[in-house]
């Protein structure tokens, strides 16, 4: 299957204009695991909307201004179960707000062939204003299009994402997290409604038995626990944040995080001994004292 690599290259993504509010910040942050524990009142600070404490985790920037499955827009006519997210980044430029207006403006970057039948990767940038026109968030992703590739011209360079499944060097926590079955529906609720995450049929004609996670929800999982152990539950220590997507991961499941002191994160499907988070890497606030305080605590 061949891309049309100009018509990519050049596909405009209209601004995504949004009015955040108290309550769209607590829903994301329980649509990716956070408040389960009844009896953790230190939780309340991000589920609560009528807290005058109310943070926004950091990787809420991933649904701020987000627009939508595009990829999936009938005139761009590509195979919506062909389309997976492969890597992905947060930066925070600054404290994300919990109510406003938010614009996100995403543009294509760049489109990489991998040759005849082994796929097309597709990055794009978004960058999240506020209503002053101040970034706050840098987003960077990557998508594959599974069994397209081979075309030639402008900007057909080969490229493929990184490989390299890295272990943190020193472990400082590790953190398991269960999937719960119906998670992927309550997080398409934040706006991707791509339906391989929901519509069993299609998710099956895309190759898997059941519908498969967001990879956006469990790298929000994962950057809660990063908040959790290397921010001493302070979201607004985590600046910045990455990782490639190495396999998929399915409702009902427990995932298993290693974190390690330089902030690189690894994580794995404990049914499956499959990694399916890999290249992670967080940067905190703070580094300096933190590195300090993990030498004394392990």
């Amino acid at each position: 299957m061949v891309v049309d690599l100009r018509r990519l290259l050049g596909w405009q993504i209209p601004d995504k204009v949004q009015l955040l509010t108290r309550r769209d910040v607590a829903f994301y942050a329980l649509s990716i695991g956070a408040g389960r524990d009844p009896n953790n009142r230190d939780q309340l600070k991000f589920v609560d909307p009528d807290r005058a404490d109310l943070q926004a985790l950091p990787s809420m920037a991933l649904v701020l201004g987000y627009p939508g499955f595009w990829l999936g827009d009938p005139e761009l006519g590509l195979d919506i179960r062909r389309i997976l997210h492969v890597e992905q980044s947060i930066e925070i430029i600054r404290q994300l707000p919990v109510e406003g207006r938010i614009v996100g403006r995403t543009r294509v970057t760049k489109v990489c062939d991998r040759g005849p039948g082994k796929g097309v990767l597709v990055h794009s940038e978004r960058n999240v204003l506020d209503d002053q026109g101040q970034t706050f968030a840098k987003l960077s992703q990557v998508h594959m299009l599974r069994g397209y590739g081979g075309f030639s011209g402008v900007g057909s360079d080969v490229a493929s994402p990184r490989s390299q499944i890295a272990r943190p060097p020193a472990i400082s926590a590790v953190v398991d997290m269960i999937i719960r079955p119906e998670q992927a529906l309550f997080y398409r609720m934040n706006g991707d409604t791509n339906p391989i995450h929901s519509d069993p049929t299609v998710a099956r004609e895309a190759g898997f038995a059941a519908p498969i996670m967001h990879g956006m929800c469990t790298f929000g999982m994962v950057a809660k626990k990063l908040v959790d152990t290397l921010c001493d539950g302070d979201a607004k220590r985590l600046v910045s944040m990455s990782a490639r997507f190495t396999g998929p991961v399915h409702p009902g499941e427990t995932l298993r995080t290693e974190i390690g002191r330089d902030g690189s994160f690894h994580t794995v499907s404990v049914d499956r001994n499959t990694t399916v988070l890999g290249n992670g890497f967080a940067r905190t606030a703070l580094e300096e004292k933190f590195a300090v305080e993990v030498d004394h605590a392990v």
